[in-house]
């Protein structure tokens, strides 16, 4: 195997033995096999919607199964084969659309190759070996690390962007122009085009573009739904009684369980990326959703070991469970973990069984809270506060510090930054690294509070909205506000929205713990060329060139 689409991937440089996150090399042939085949239905479909002719079965088959290869969701090597198999059938009602729509326009039927006309029959070990053929080393041995890094870096917003998408769709918004992205940018990888650097950096920022679309979609429907997020504290230590844990970023999971849960004495707690939940009006009316438990994904192990209930994995992030938990953690949707039961999204009782079989917390800890709720609607409802805080000199400068959070080494960078950050500046945060200094106490500035958490990854279009808001107050743009950009990475979600930004021609942006392993060094020098993008370096060096100091 060869994987490199995280930031722990094995000495920097990619795994090639098991992945860093517990994915076997069977599990990785079948997922670049699978993104192979996606290839190859982009073929059909981007062509085909050409001509006005989609298919909405194809195009969620599509999101999913690229959200499906994004890190830490689907290990079961099982589960992927017949993945494969109903891609082999989802290829031919992509190419049978294509052809009938070149039918009903006149045109020729062109001689494709390439993904589209792959074999993805075969058993799982002739499937697997199948991927082995079509993996990225084939394609660093055929075109050199330039551009397949270039490649990999596309498809890895695809896979964020999926992600999204996949969301979105869960809760009833789609888009044909975003489905049509997808596909264009598939085929696109295909194509001669998809093989030169130029074409490749063009092709990536315009993904940055197609990626907000993508982020305001899935915000448009998160807010439909569930309201606007409004500023809410959240307790951060238990309350005695029966518990369920979850994790992931499904608000739609996270509604449905609480339906379930409501009136059977079980407390109800979010973990990781679930915790800005507590912010929508239409979440926090539940009584038995109590509070969050535990921090970052990285860390599951020990906190879900020690949890006294069930946990529900909603969507990425699993680690491989220990054999003490094991009985009580449940995935749904698109997780999947061999040996873990599997959950429909509509029926959660085998969760709420094992919850009240579980003693449950035997006490009340401390009544401590954090505040969530930050989003693009709460912080422009102050707007004009901040806005004079910042004419009068009360706020100096904004730093958003946000991103993945992960185990590796160094990651300690975001606490120490937040920390040092001056009094007079106000913290924008998102994703689960705020985990490293959401529980610190930063006070306010005249009211504003100086730590304002703006939600999920996907929360990062609340963060560019308040940012684009914010520098038409000052008649600038982005790149003229005091305004730096602290952002950690881990997987494919904070690739697409670090290609948003640099479509945005957003500057400066300090990226750590360390450098992506599919950026070459021609490839970074582009955007350090173009971008002044750079990796963090230490604390106070950092800290005084965004000050100007």
């Amino acid at each position: 195997m060869f994987c490199y689409q995280c930031e722990q991937t094995a000495k920097g440089t990619g795994c090639t033995v098991s992945g860093a996150c517990g994915k076997t090399p069977d599990v990785a042939s079948l997922q670049d096999l699978l993104v192979y085949g996606l290839k190859g239905i982009g073929q059909y479909a981007h062509r085909a919607a050409t001509m006005g002719k989609r298919s909405n079965e194809l195009n969620k088959f599509v999101i999913e199964q690229l959200f499906t290869t994004i890190t830490n969701v689907n290990f079961d090597a099982a589960r992927m084969g017949e993945i494969i198999v109903e891609l082999g059938k989802k290829l031919e009602q992509a190419k049978e659309l294509y052809e009938n729509a070149c039918k009903e326009s006149g045109k020729d039927v062109e001689a494709l190759f390439g993904p589209c006309k792959f074999d993805y029959t075969g058993t799982l070990e002739e499937l697997t070996a199948k991927g082995d053929t079509v993996g990225i080393d084939s394609r660093i041995k055929e075109f050199g690390d330039d551009i397949s890094g270039l490649q990999e870096l596309l498809i890895y917003g695809l896979k964020g962007s999926a992600a999204y998408a996949s969301h979105a769709e869960i809760l009833g918004s789609t888009s044909d122009e975003v489905y049509d992205a997808f596909n264009e940018s598939l085929n696109f990888l295909t194509t001669d085009a998809g093989n030169a650097v130029d074409s490749l950096v063009a092709q990536n920022l315009k993904w940055g573009g197609d990626n907000l679309k993508v982020m305001a979609l899935l915000d448009g429907a998160n807010t439909g739904k569930y309201g606007h997020p409004v500023p809410t504290e959240v307790r951060i230590h238990p309350v005695k009684g029966k518990a369920i844990l979850v994790s992931g970023h499904d608000l739609l999971d996270l509604e449905a369980l609480l339906i379930q849960t409501e009136g059977k004495g079980i407390n109800v707690y979010t973990h990781s990326e679930m915790l800005p939940c507590h912010g929508y009006p239409e979440l926090k009316k539940y009584k038995h959703l109590v509070g969050n438990y535990g921090g970052a994904w990285q860390d599951q192990r020990k906190e879900f070991d020690e949890f006294p209930g069930a946990i529900l994995m909603t969507t990425n992030c699993i680690q491989k469970p220990k054999p003490t938990y094991i009985d009580r953690i449940f995935t749904c949707g698109l997780v999947a973990f061999p040996g873990v039961k599997h959950v429909d999204h509509k029926d959660f009782s085998l969760v709420i069984d094992s919850a009240l079989a579980c003693e449950g917390f035997a006490e009340d800890g401390p009544d401590k809270t954090i505040t969530v709720g930050f989003g693009h609607n709460a912080v422009m409802g102050v707007a004009p506060v901040v806005i004079d805080a910042v004419k009068n000199g009360a706020i100096k400068h904004f730093f958003l510090i946000g991103g993945c959070d992960g185990a590796k080494p160094g990651r300690n960078y975001f606490t120490e930054f937040a920390e040092e950050v001056p009094d007079d500046c106000v913290i924008l945060t998102l994703a689960c690294g705020k985990y490293r200094f959401n529980k610190l106490e930063f006070g306010d500035i005249g009211g504003v509070p100086r730590l304002l958490d703006c939600g999920q990854c996907n929360d990062a279009y609340s963060a560019i909205q308040i940012a684009v808001a914010l520098a038409g107050a000052f008649d600038t743009d982005v790149n003229g506000l005091p305004l730096s950009f602290i952002l950690s990475w881990f997987e494919q979600k904070a690739v697409c929205i670090l290609l948003t930004l640099l479509h945005l021609g957003v500057q400066n942006i300090k990226l750590g713990p360390s450098l992506p392993a599919f950026v070459s060094p021609t490839v970074l020098g582009v955007l350090v060329e173009n971008f002044k993008i750079a990796p963090i370096n230490n604390v106070k060096d950092d800290m005084a060139q965004c000050l100007g100091n």
